[in-house]
């Protein structure tokens, strides 16, 4: 367990007075104060009153899982010939690092104020968690004056690993105590998506969104085909999908999201050089910790929009993913723009 006076908040505020908080618990983000289009402040991240509750917490909140974010099929890969086993974590497969103090997210990491914004940095040693190769990772956050929080996570290691780093935040443009996000309308810069089996694991090449609910090409509500009768949204009761970002190129930081509320004209702009974007709508929030306001989260209650290398993709070679050797930097931008309509 980890003591809870050893959390530390860490406050950026720019120069209009809108604040971001983060957290060196899982070098997380634990709140984004902006206003609408009438000028009125409110935290649009979800998250706990309690900071100690963001320990072992199902939803991840806010934070950065790893060594290997998002799913690994029945927690098992090669690498250079040998393979590797890893914690089972979510039903048959190793999810976002595995269970409990493996998993990056409920570490506490070290935390620097810098002239960029504040670094959050761990170092995980050769066999951590099941991986291969000692690691060293840096979170960078920065936040502007033109509401733009920017977040370069970059890693090297000194042997062959696989590492895939991402941030978890939920986003409710109306407020996080403001109920669902079925309202908002997202756009994604994607014409395929991930079709997987009901474990949430890929299966055969991407699939078109052309004629499904899984097309974001034009905004729609997140609301209007949550639940259609179609493989992809039975399997996780809702999206928990990664989409394909168009046009990929390797260090190409790239707008690929927009989501909207319309009530309070906030919109979020996701930028990245990262291949893949997943959509997880929240859809097992029920019985998380109480929330920043008091109240108890639902399903449904924020959006996640993960930045990723593919889900499993130290096992698919046709996927845009590379093992970390030596001498070499693992690098994901990731751009969360704010402003309003």
């Amino acid at each position: 367990m980890i003591n809870p006076d050893d959390i530390r908040l860490f406050s950026i505020v720019n120069a209009d007075g809108t604040e971001v908080i983060l957290s060196n618990l899982g070098a997380g983000i634990v709140s984004v104060i902006v206003p609408d289009r009438d000028g009125k402040l409110a935290d649009v991240v979800l998250g706990y009153r309690d900071p100690a509750d963001y320990e072992a917490d199902g939803p991840c909140m806010g934070k950065v899982p790893g060594r290997f974010a998002n799913r690994i099929a029945a927690g098992r890969f090669t690498l250079d010939g040998k393979t590797y086993e890893l914690a089972i974590n979510n039903g048959p497969n190793h999810l976002h690092g595995g269970p409990g103090p493996q998993t990056f997210a409920n570490r506490l990491w070290e935390a620097e104020e810098v002239p960029e914004g504040i670094r959050f940095s761990l170092d995980s040693p050769d066999g951590d968690a099941g991986y291969p190769g000692a690691l060293h990772v840096e979170a960078l956050y920065s936040w502007s004056d033109d509401h733009r929080l920017t977040l370069r996570l970059t890693a090297t290691a000194e042997a062959p690993t696989v590492v895939n780093l991402t941030n978890h935040a939920y986003f409710n443009l109306k407020g996080e105590e403001q109920g669902d996000v079925t309202g908002h309308r997202l756009r994604l810069h994607a014409s395929h998506y991930l079709s997987t089996d009901p474990t949430l694991i890929p299966q055969g090449a991407p699939a078109p969104v052309a004629g499904t609910p899984m097309d974001f090409r034009e905004p729609k509500t997140l609301g209007r085909d949550l639940k259609a009768d179609f493989p992809a949204l039975n399997y996780g009761k809702g999206y928990d999908n990664c989409f394909v970002v168009d046009e990929w190129e390797e260090g190409l930081v790239q707008p690929v999201a927009v989501l909207t509320d319309p009530d309070s004209g906030r919109r979020l702009t996701v930028c990245t050089d990262a291949p893949g974007i997943q959509v997880y709508t929240g859809n097992w929030l029920e019985g998380c910790p109480v929330s920043k306001s008091g109240k108890a989260y639902h399903d449904y209650d924020g959006v996640a929009l993960e930045c990723q290398a593919f889900p499993d993709s130290p096992n698919r070679p046709d996927f845009p993913f590379k093992p970390l050797r030596p001498g070499e930097t693992y690098v994901n931008t990731i751009v969360f723009a704010f402003t309003c309509v």
